[in-house]
């Protein structure tokens, strides 16, 4: 909210009738809130949510340099708000073909990160696997240009946010993890050679 608690500035409005907000602590509640004056509604200010998704296609993945502000020219992967009426797994399928245009079906979940405020809106990120990546990476408008990456090679030193480092390196650990578990096939005997 103010002060130490949300940087930005808080509404001054409330949303259902228009008259002023302030701050104040009700009676059924254990920290301060925005209250309006008018018509006693308290305004919530909850983090945003965001939902993205890591492709990977040959053993690489896709990161993207934003053109927008937060962080202008930084890595991340396909991410981006929720819409209301879409599932997380929708929002992080759109902002994939929005950002870099690619069709992926979103899922499994890689993990579900969270930053608090106040250094920015506090946010909760969904990240998802990319499924079945389909198309040509053609980038939009908040993108200046997406790139693939073999593992080492990500540019740990220019992602975007925390959030970013967290869900690569468990996308990572996963894959790692996947590959330690996934059974060594046995070399087949070749047949005899005949007449020889």
């Amino acid at each position: 909210m103010t002060g130490a608690h949300f940087s930005l500035s808080p509404p001054r409005f409330c949303p259902n009738c228009g008259g002023h907000l302030s701050e104040r602590l009700p009676e059924t509640e254990e920290r301060p809130r925005l209250v309006c004056g008018q018509c006693q509604r308290i305004l919530y200010l909850n983090p945003r949510v965001v939902a993205g998704v890591i492709v990977a296609r040959s053993g690489r993945l896709l990161l993207l340099r934003r053109a927008i502000e937060p962080r202008r020219g930084t890595w991340t992967f396909p991410a981006g708000y929720m819409e209301i009426d879409e599932t997380a797994e929708q929002a992080a399928a759109r902002e994939a073909e929005e950002e870099v245009g690619l069709r992926v079906k979103a899922g499994p979940l890689v993990g579900v990160y969270s930053r608090p405020a106040p250094e920015s809106p506090g946010v909760l990120v969904v990240v998802f696997q990319g499924q079945r990546p389909k198309g040509r990476v053609k980038i939009g408008y908040e993108v200046l240009e997406a790139r693939w990456f073999a593992p080492d090679d990500i540019p740990w030193d220019e992602l975007s946010f925390d959030t970013t480092h967290w869900a690569l390196r468990d996308w990572l650990r996963a894959r790692h993890d996947r590959r330690r578990r996934r059974p060594q096939r046995a070399a087949r005997p070749r047949p005899p050679r005949r007449g020889g």
